[in-house]
């Protein structure tokens, strides 16, 4: 009788895993393809004609092949020196910005400093109250940084949401470590280069991939405060004005004249944005494993 109950049990339980299996599969295929699907479509328009793109229907394939989409974007006269620009400014701002702000959360997380509660709210509110644009761009005059490299890094050196992230991920290590390497003679400078920047590779992985993707797909600064220098200018910001010179153009006469392999807004837009996204993507894989361990801060405490 017992086996009985115990088989028919299993049964019900199996049923049930596979019901499960099946329904979240079928949901799973479903976001799969609504994530997949404007990226493939994207992709797929940037392969295609200007002007034919204009009719719409196209969907995972393009329907007239074509490379004048990116050969457009990359006969641009000052690309070379923008792209440099960005990878600079990429590199150095995320390694930079991250050091700063990790060495600030290490202070606001230590249990032994009086202000952490002052500066941490401090640093909350600039979350939500700011100078404005024209008091940020005179701060920034005054400080001679406008026309120079050093505008891109210094001005964002610290973001108060990545550090209360890194703060919070810091805060659910156990106070042991610390404590030991206290007992040994080590300063706190040595114990955050030591150990706590080796214990917070996940967060420190995800918060540099939120400053990279910032820093590179920047290109406002780049408008506002280097506009009057061209070694300066950086690849968003140089399509940025390639994609409103091509918006002011379409319809004109000469466009419309020639209309066989002519690019267009759609067509420009579709291509800038596989050209921006490609070094993401690439870079993604390597921060993925730290990706999710990085957003799941303090969920195990001592």
């Amino acid at each position: 009788m017992k086996k009985n109950i115990i088989k028919k049990s299993k049964m019900k339980k199996s049923a049930a895993d596979i019901t499960f299996i099946i329904v979240n599969t079928i949901i799973l295929a479903v976001l799969c393809i609504v994530t997949l699907y404007p990226i493939l479509n994207t992709l797929a328009i940037s392969f295609n004609d200007g002007m034919d793109a204009i009719k719409g229907g196209i969907y995972l394939l393009p329907r007239k092949f074509t490379l004048q989409n990116f050969y457009t974007v990359f006969k641009m006269d000052n690309l070379t020196t923008a792209v440099k620009i960005s990878v600079a400014r990429t590199v150095i701002a995320t390694i930079f910005q991250m050091l700063v702000t990790a060495m600030l959360a290490y202070t606001v997380s230590r249990k032994d400093f009086i202000f952490k509660n002052q500066i941490s709210l401090f640093y909350v509110l600039t979350m939500y109250v700011s100078g404005g644009l024209v008091p940020g761009f005179l701060l920034l005059k005054g400080l001679a940084l406008t026309n120079t490299f050093a505008v891109y890094i210094i001005p964002g050196a610290v973001s108060a949401f990545n550090m209360i992230v890194i703060r919070t991920y810091m805060n659910g290590l156990p106070d042991s470590f610390v404590e030991s390497a206290q007992m040994d003679g080590a300063g706190h400078f040595k114990i955050f280069l030591r150990i706590i920047l080796p214990l917070c590779k996940p967060v420190l992985a995800t918060v540099a991939l939120f400053i990279a993707v910032n820093q590179w797909n920047s290109w406002f600064d780049a408008m506002l405060y280097n506009q009057n220098r061209p070694d300066l200018t950086t690849m968003q910001y140089e399509l940025m004005k390639l994609l409103t010179s091509v918006s002011q153009q379409s319809g004109s006469a000469s466009t419309m004249k020639n209309a066989a392999n002519q690019v267009t807004p759609i067509s420009i837009r579709s291509a800038t944005t596989i050209i921006t996204a490609f070094p993401i993507v690439c870079l993604y894989p390597f921060l993925q494993r730290y990706f999710v361990a990085g957003l799941t801060i303090g969920g195990v405490k001592e």
